[in-house]
């Protein structure tokens, strides 16, 4: 089908393809690269890091215990509406959930937010 477009579209016109890095499109960015000698084939930066991303979660134990009880803290926060009405008062309406293009990414990033928040959560569950 790529084969196709860049066709349609003139190979002069094409200079790269970026596709998913999935085995099966390696192979046709391989193909298309040797076929037509002017293009290059580039895996998606986003789907690489999110593989990094996703092998961080599943092969280093300090992420998955990390990532699994940051899940319980925004569980526990966000099931309750007291709870996000004191996070929104102590954090002066920042969220910890923030959400990405990938669902690796939008662990990572919340997860970051909620470090960058961590006095705020720990004055918040202290008044309590």
């Amino acid at each position: 089908m790529l084969d196709v477009i860049v066709e349609r579209i003139g190979e002069e016109n094409v200079v790269q393809v970026i596709t998913d890095n999935a085995a099966n499109y390696t192979t046709l960015g391989q193909s298309l690269m040797g076929k037509r000698k002017r293009l290059f084939w580039t895996p998606c930066v986003a789907h690489c890091i999110d593989l990094i991303l996703e092998d961080f979660e599943k092969k280093l134990k300090v992420h998955q215990v990390t990532i699994a009880n940051g899940k319980r803290i925004t569980s526990y926060i966000y099931s309750r509406i007291i709870l996000i009405s004191m996070l929104r008062h102590f954090t002066k309406e920042k969220d910890l959930i923030r959400t990405a293009t990938t669902r690796f990414a939008t662990t990572y990033l919340t997860l970051r937010c909620s470090n960058d928040c961590k006095i705020q959560l720990m004055t918040m569950f202290t008044s309590i």
